[in-house]
């Protein structure tokens, strides 16, 4: 066993802030949109295509990116990635019109999700044994915190810099994190020592990159009728889904390397659970923020920026916890994940009923502590799971085990975005109330929290029959 790299922490550092920043651009983006639509002169329906083509080309790209570094090298795909990232930022920034922009933020979700896997393909290489937990802890918080301060971020900047003409900043934030990271991690990440072979599964990645669009495109145009009209599309992604196994199996059974190596469901002890669990909870968790951002918005008439720091205590509670979490799942285990969830359930349903009873523009203050209890049980959700999910995956698979995982929370994402929004406007649509709208979507967020805490529980139920090293 060699060494580990005295570095590794500052390591760490870089790649996570570059991991945040890559991450901060999917929910970023969105309170800006009314800017963008009012400076560009563009359409409802043509300016959506700014957040839902990112997170399309960043969901299609994780598996590959994560097979790239296995097989090339991750501290070459994490250059690249970044670089063409910081780039693609300016070129978002400098857009004169929305064709320009949904080009550039296309191309930027391409390198966010060639970028993301690098990172946990990094902490198996750079750390072993309680250390290399405490490392995914970080990762988990990186996940975590970056969702949940998007909106406050993107408040702040519009804040700042004006409304409509400050939307560019939302983009050109990324170029001095982005620039400076690139600097220090050609300085500290170690080189290249490639896992895999050279040789890369095309057929598998179109295969996996269809499955994966036909699944994702209804869902981030579910505003616009994509759930009716794109429906077609889900039995489509059953069929390209069991093409792609069956092509995977083919490889394997030639001695070829897969694009996913399938022994990383079937001998990595917690890799399903914890992929389960955590595709689940982002269903409940990524989709609240769009119809907070609407209730405060539209309903109460905050601005983007106090929409923002009504859901700062979220962002707060979670950084807390997350960074306690991480020392804590070497001994917690499961247990950490199912307390997190319990948290995050009862935080949310008592969110919903603060802003079903409390009248007016008092409501965002009153929600303050079940918001910091939702947040705490979520930092204690996100990275102990990450952990209790990749700390058992061989160094050769680390990449593509991270996009993998990343892919499940992006269509999490999705499903919970598309799911919670519905159910806001049925119930507003129904009633014309938008607190009974606000209250109706958390409690159907609850129920999705649910399902990752029944998951949960039914792993640590199986980890206790099984004692570790028996």
């Amino acid at each position: 066993m060699t060494d580990p790299d005295p570095r590794r922490w500052r390591a760490l550092a870089v790649t996570q802030a570059a991991g945040f920043m890559s991450l901060l651009d999917v929910s970023i983006v969105n309170v800006a949109l009314p800017s963008m639509q009012a400076d560009l002169g563009a359409g409802a329906g043509g300016i959506q295509w700014v957040v839902s083509g990112y997170a399309l080309t960043f969901g299609l790209s994780l598996v590959a990116g994560g097979r790239l570094g296995d097989a090339l090298g991750r501290r070459r795909m994490f250059l690249v990635a970044l670089s063409v990232f910081v780039l693609t930022s300016a070129l978002a920034g400098a857009a004169p019109n929305l064709t320009w922009l949904v080009l550039a933020r296309l191309a930027q979700g391409l390198a966010g999700g060639l970028l993301t896997p690098q990172n946990s393909g990094l902490i198996q290489d750079l750390f072993q044994g309680a250390e290399r937990g405490k490392a995914f802890g970080v990762l988990g918080a990186t996940i975590g915190i970056s969702t949940a301060v998007g909106p406050i971020a993107g408040g702040l900047i519009l804040a700042w810099f004006g409304d409509p003409q400050g939307w560019p900043w939302v983009f050109y934030v990324n170029l001095p994190i982005g620039l400076v990271a690139l600097v220090l991690a050609m300085r500290l990440l170690p080189k290249d020592r490639p896992t895999g072979r050279a040789d890369i599964d095309l057929v598998g990645a179109l295969l996996l990159g269809a499955t994966v669009l036909a699944v994702l495109l209804p869902l981030v145009r579910a505003d616009s009728g994509g759930l009716t009209s794109l429906w077609w599309l889900f039995p489509l992604a059953i069929a390209l889904g069991w093409l792609f196994l069956r092509w995977e199996r083919h490889l394997v059974r030639r001695g070829r390397a897969p694009l996913l190596d399938l022994r990383l469901f079937t001998e990595t002890p917690g890799y399903v659970a914890g992929a389960g669990i955590g595709l689940a909870y982002f269903c409940g968790f990524s989709g609240i923020w769009l119809v907070f951002a609407v209730f405060f918005q539209a309903g109460l008439g905050y601005t983007p920026l106090e929409s923002g720091l009504a859901v700062t205590p979220f962002a707060i509670g979670s950084a807390v916890a997350a960074a306690v979490a991480g020392r804590l799942v070497d001994r917690w285990g499961r247990l950490i994940t199912v307390l997190g969830l319990t948290a995050v359930g009862v935080g949310l349903a008592a969110v919903a009923v603060v802003l079903l009873v409390v009248p007016g523009n008092a409501a965002g203050a009153w929600i303050a502590v079940p918001m910091v209890l939702a947040g705490v049980g979520g930092g204690a959700v996100i990275s102990p799971n990450t952990t209790l999910t990749l700390t058992s995956v061989p160094n050769r698979l680390a990449g593509v085990a991270g996009g993998v995982l990343q892919t499940g929370q992006r269509i999490g994402t999705a499903v919970g975005t598309a799911t919670l929004a519905a159910v806001f406007y049925a119930v507003l649509g129904g009633t014309g109330r938008y607190p009974a709208a606000i209250a109706v979507a958390l409690f159907a967020a609850v129920t999705l929290v649910a399902v990752a805490f029944a998951l949960a529980v039914r792993d640590l139920r199986m980890a206790r029959r099984v004692p570790q090293g028996g």
